[in-house]
Order: C-alpha cells, then sequence, then structure tokens
C-alpha cells in the first residue's frame, strides 16, 4: 500500500520513527521539518490508519478511495484535498489514458494516493530530493512539483495529439480514396481521446487559479505558502496554453469530420450521376430494341432489307450522342 514514505528535514531526506504517528509527531515538532506518504490504491482497511494519524476528513477520504473525481481542490479544518488527473499517451494504440492522483496537503505533511498509471510521483521526489533548497520550503513545495509535472506532460500529449491529427487530416483529404471506409470511425475515436484529455484539463483550470492566487482568489489558501503562489501562477499559464490547444484539436477535428462527411456526400453524387448516365444510356437501346421485338405484324420496316443495320446504326450513333454529352457535364 504505501510506496514510500520519509521525513524531510531541512530539504533533505532522514530516517525517522517507522510508526506513522510518531513520524507526524517529529515532523511537528521541528522547523522546516515534513512527512512524506506516497501510496497506491489503497483499500479502505489499510487507509484507515492514515485518515486516523492524519485527520483527514472522511468526504476526502472517500473520494480517494473511489477515485473517479473530476480534478478539484477542496478546503477543510485540517487539510487541502486535490485531484490530479495524469495522462499517458499510448504510442501503440494513439490512445490517451488517464489515471487519478489525490493529495493531502495539511501541517507538515502531504499524502499522495494514486490510483492506476501515469502519475510523476516517482520521478518528482527523486528531481526534489536532487534540489534541497526547494524541498525547504515544505509541503507546498511538493503540490507545486507534482502539478507543474503533471501540467508539463499535459503539453506533450498535446504535441502528440497535434502529430496525430495531421496524420489524420492529410489522410482525409488525400486524393487516393485507400482506407477511406475507415476514416469516420477513427475521426470519431480521435475526438474521443480529445474528450477524454479535455476531462483531465478543463475542470484543473480553477483549481489552479486557486493556488496561484489569482482573480476573485487572492485571499489564499490554509497549508499553502504564499511565496509559492508564483510558481502556482506559472503552471496555471501552462495549463491555459493546454486548454486553449484542446479547444483547438476539438474544432479542428470536428472541421475534419464535417468535411470528410461532406467529401463522402459529394463522391455519393458523383457516383449517382455515373449510375444514372450509364442507366440512361442503356435504357435507350433497350427501349428500341423493346420496340422491334413486339410481334405486330403491321410494323413499318418489318420486311425493309437495310431494317436491322439500320436499327443497329441509330443505337449506336444515340448512344455516342448521349456518351458525349454526360461527359461534357462531367458526369462520366
Amino acid at each position: 500500500m504505501i510506496v514510500d514514505c520519509a521525513i524531510y528535514r531541512d530539504g533533505r531526506r532522514s530516517q525517522g520513527p517507522d510508526d506513522l504517528s510518531d513520524a507526524l509527531d517529529a515532523a511537528r515538532d521541528q522547523d522546516d521539518t515534513f512527512l512524506w506518504i506516497g501510496l497506491h490504491e489503497p483499500t479502505a482497511e489499510e487507509f484507515a490508519h492514515v485518515t486516523s494519524e492524519f485527520g483527514l476528513h472522511p468526504l476526502a477520504v472517500e473520494d480517494a478511495l473511489k477515485a473517479h473525481q473530476r480534478p478539484k481542490l477542496e478546503v477543510y479544518d485540517d487539510s487541502v484535498f486535490m485531484v490530479l488527473k495524469p495522462v499517458t499517451y499510448e504510442q501503440d494504440s494513439d490512445a490517451v489514458s488517464s489515471g487519478e492522483l489525490m493529495i493531502f496537503l495539511g501541517d507538515s505533511f502531504i499524502v499522495t494516493v494514486r490510483h492506476g498509471e501515469g502519475a510523476p510521483l516517482k520521478e518528482v521526489r527523486h528531481r526534489l530530493e536532487q534540489d534541497p533548497e526547494m524541498l525547504r520550503h515544505g509541503p507546498t513545495t511538493v503540490l507545486y512539483a507534482i502539478a507543474d509535472a503533471t501540467v508539463d506532460h499535459y503539453l506533450d500529449v498535446a504535441t502528440e495529439l497535434q502529430t496525430d491529427l495531421e496524420e489524420l487530416e492529410s489522410e482525409v483529404f488525400s486524393p487516393s480514396d485507400g482506407g477511406t471506409r475507415h476514416t469516420a470511425s477513427r475521426i470519431y475515436t480521435f475526438k474521443r481521446q480529445i474528450l477524454e484529455f479535455r476531462r483531465a484539463t478543463g475542470p484543473l483550470a480553477i483549481p489552479m487559479t486557486r493556488l496561484a492566487g489569482t482573480g476573485s482568489f487572492s485571499t489564499g489558501l490554509p497549508f499553502v505558502a504564499e511565496e509559492t503562489q508564483p510558481f502556482f501562477r506559472d503552471v496555471s499559464d501552462h495549463l491555459t496554453r493546454v486548454n486553449e490547444s484542446v479547444e483547438g484539436l476539438d474544432r479542428l477535428v470536428s472541421d475534419i469530420l464535417s468535411a470528410h462527411l461532406a467529401q463522402m456526400s459529394v463522391r455519393q453524387n458523383d457516383d449517382m450521376r455515373k449510375i444514372s448516365a450509364w442507366a440512361a444510356m442503356a435504357a435507350l437501346p433497350t427501349m428500341i430494341a423493346g420496340i422491334y421485338g413486339m410481334n405486330f405484324e403491321h410494323m413499318p420496316e418489318l420486311r425493309w432489307v437495310w431494317s436491322y443495320p439500320t436499327v443497329i446504326l441509330v443505337m449506336a450513333v444515340l448512344e455516342v450522342g448521349l456518351y458525349r454529352m454526360f461527359k461534357q457535364r462531367g458526369w462520366l
């Protein structure tokens, strides 16, 4: 359940008591000291001990255990609770998948609960441990580093999606007909990927604005150091770029889908015109042959020696005339 647990004193990792209660007391008793616990998909029984030791709010604990939450930021008496949705881009299937990361930030502690894959916690912890100067600012620095790594990865995923969309656009507007049978389903699947991406990035804008202390959220948050607000503003700016990119991708893929459907409609109209032209060309000799196939005695030209070649010639002349007319109009 517990992936990693460490006490950080003066920005450096140090050995502490194995018992969570003793470790938390040690962190609170000393300045410039905090406890960082990382968990992965804990059960209710496994998380109960952490809940009781840190005094976490039951509503936040329920959200952390059940997952399937939107990105959000909630303030409780003993902690700040934040939900992030790290996104992973799978190269093999060109698919976007999202996990969930719950963060409890309190007095001298930070608890992270990870669901699924894609959370950059291991890399963030390693990078911060290489930079004690940042860790000296306390657990708020960890929250910033996690949010920054998550949003920066959003930018990478947006770039990958942009590349895929350019390939899809080339396929839609390719003059060849190859691969068009499944193009509509590919466009729809791509739109679903963008929707999954939007669910992770869109709702995160307000929480980041609150952490940055901008707009109507200038009063600050408990347990969040004010000196970190400029760093959160930087993350918020990056998130704005991501959301603008997602909006652009969504509009562009909708336009591509409309263009593809319009192309299919034009192609169907062209096919129907060709079919109609060939049907008209086949109907004319069929009509003439039908007339001369009727069993009437008093029909003209029945006993004329040149009747058969004349009728064949008339058919040929009419067929050539119809073909040239349809060709000039672009029906064939």
